[in-house]
């Protein structure tokens, strides 16, 4: 880590806040009102640049209704690279918009069955993809 950059663990828990604050539909600045901070400072603490302080996050988890311990899981320090790596791009997609709306849609249907159907229609779309590049000799 050089000066400057955000610790791993800072971005960690900036994204699990995040995700968090999309799932229950608040917006920054109303995160913000309810923590007694700026919008901006709501954006630091989500992208890692800022530090969120202990009484921050004892705050933040009443307002978001989670543990603290939710702002840590899945975070492991002693995994590979890769499999940090990957785990950082799955963190990225379910905090994106289509991410979000995905997760919303998807839980929002009851049917154990259909949601099965649904992974599974997923993987073989994915199966699709990468056989079509392979093809191609084109990276997905």
């Amino acid at each position: 880590m050089t000066k400057g950059t955000p610790h791993q663990i800072d971005i960690h828990v900036g994204n699990r806040l995040r995700s968090r604050r999309l799932v229950l539909g608040l917006s920054q600045e109303k995160l913000g009102d309810s923590l007694g901070i700026t919008f901006q400072q709501i954006q630091k603490y989500e992208k890692g640049t800022n530090r969120v302080s202990a009484s921050k996050l004892q705050a933040a988890s009443e307002v978001l209704r989670v543990p603290i311990s939710y702002f840590f899981e899945d975070h492991d320090v002693s995994a590979p690279d890769g499999l940090v790596r990957e785990a950082d791009e799955i963190g990225t997609f379910l905090i994106s918009n289509e991410g979000v709306s995905l997760n919303r849609a998807f839980t929002s249907i009851k049917n154990k069955r259909v949601r099965q159907t649904i992974i599974t229609l997923v993987k073989a779309l994915a199966d699709t993809d990468d056989t079509v590049a392979q093809a191609a000799d084109v990276k997905p």
